[in-house]
């Protein structure tokens, strides 16, 4: 029997805390900021956030710094900065928007940002490697690339103990001892073990919470919207990522999904179209740009933003607790491995996803600022066509400039969209 009082509670609550964890956050790097800590810089595609934890240093994450400046519509500002000091208007949003934190003394929509003591990132984006040289120029702080070795080829996966897997493996140990030795030397600490094995363990439940949560999504209706809410997700994901209050949320986000689940609870009152997210969302006008898609019963129950945004966490990996070290290795590789195959060889997961969720229709979003993901996203929808059946809407925009978003034009190509679903619809029932 449901409790009136315990559904309110508990049915919209992860949105509610993880807002509220955000917030703490931000207000936890504003205080960093004020004592003139220096932070560790880093990326949501192999943050690092369980190892440069045991040295106590704040984690910026300066993607998440950029597309908050545009959900809160102010980013044209940063953008017009960073132009104004020379930066080109083609490349990446996000790294103009960060440059646009940095000339301002971190000053940002949420708070102000501490300055790095060192930056971390793998090679996971082409763009990170440029974007940490502006850091090094800027802060003379040191900068560390980790390199990871990628997938083969599309549907090539080795797995621990093959030969091709353990070679990767040891490579990527032997980069763990070098960032330690860098991280020992920053931050005055001496490497702890044991305070690894903790922030592990947090990670692991954070991740097996993650998995579970998309998992539930399958159910009909969806119990979350993958482009609205799996961005507050993505959120404590990334910034609580080996902390204890990062796997209490994921733990408290499983309850609360499982009851919607259970009850047929959805995220929309009539939930008529399924469906899957390609790209980055349209930040400048995210509230609007999703209601482009809910206004016709449309739901996103997944996105490859969940898979390459997460960190890895999408996967659930465990860590080994009793080999922290070998298995930190093994889940860098697997994680940022997978991230890159979300830009490179997505097809087939795309697939899986139309199957498991039972998708009516796949939206591809090449953005602007980002040709590393947008590139070949056309090329992408054609192999896609060739394996499933399903319909397909391919609009473009920005994650970052509202400069090139129309939201005339994008609401004209959205209802036609819907226009053709409904006919699909239509014509699947005359045969029934």
């Amino acid at each position: 029997m449901t409790v009136p009082g315990h559904e309110l509670e508990l049915v919209g609550r992860g949105n509610r805390e993880g807002a509220a964890l955000f917030r703490k956050w931000f207000e936890e790097l504003t205080a960093a900021a004020a004592e003139g800590r220096g932070a560790a810089y880093v990326f949501v595609m192999g943050s690092l956030a369980e190892l440069l934890r045991t040295f106590d240093f704040p984690l910026v994450f300066p993607e998440i710094n950029s597309l908050q400046t545009a959900v809160r519509r102010v980013a044209h500002e940063y953008l017009d900065q960073a132009e104004s000091y020379g930066y080109s208007p083609d490349i990446c949003g996000y790294v103009k928007a960060d440059v646009g934190v940095q000339l301002r003394g971190g000053q940002h929509p949420m708070g102000r940002i501490p300055k790095p003591a060192l930056a971390v990132y793998t090679n996971a984006c082409n763009t990170y490697i440029k974007w940490a040289e502006i850091w090094a120029r800027l802060y003379q702080i040191p900068v560390f690339t980790f390199d990871v070795p990628g997938g083969r080829s599309a549907g090539y996966r080795s797995a621990p103990g093959d030969p091709d897997f353990e070679n990767d493996r040891r490579y990527v140990l032997g980069q763990l001892g070098e960032l330690i030795a860098l991280c020992e030397k920053v931050s005055g600490r001496r490497f702890d073990i044991d305070r690894l094995r903790e922030c592990l363990h947090y990670a692991n439940v954070l991740q097996r919470g993650w998995q579970r949560v998309l998992e539930l999504n399958r159910s009909k209706p969806s119990v979350f919207n993958a482009l609205s809410d799996g961005t507050i997700y993505l959120g404590v994901a990334n910034g609580f990522r080996g902390t204890a209050e990062g796997a209490r949320f994921f733990e408290n986000l499983v309850e609360e999904m499982s009851y919607k689940a259970d009850r047929g609870i959805g995220t929309l009152t009539e939930e008529l179209y399924r469906l899957i997210f390609v790209g980055v969302p349209c930040y400048p006008i995210f509230r609007r740009f999703n209601e482009f898609f809910t206004e016709w019963g449309g739901t996103f129950v997944n996105s490859t933003y969940l898979w390459f945004a997460s960190g890895g966490a999408h996967l659930g990996f465990q860590y080994d607790l009793q080999r922290p070290l070998e298995s930190l290795a093994e889940g860098l590789l697997v994680t940022v491995r997978a991230a890159m195959d979300s830009m490179f060889f997505q097809t087939e997961a795309l697939v899986e996803m139309i199957d498991l969720y039972r998708a009516d229709g796949v939206v591809f979003h090449p953005i602007k600022s980002c040709r590393t993901v947008s590139t070949g996203l056309a090329d992408n929808r054609r192999a896609l066509l060739a394996s499933r059946d399903v319909a397909t809407l391919f609009i473009e925009s920005d994650m970052m400039d509202r400069r090139v978003v129309s939201e005339a034009q994008l609401k004209n190509r959205v209802d036609a969209f819907f226009e053709g679903l409904a006919a699909r619809k239509r014509q699947a029932a005359a045969a029934c």
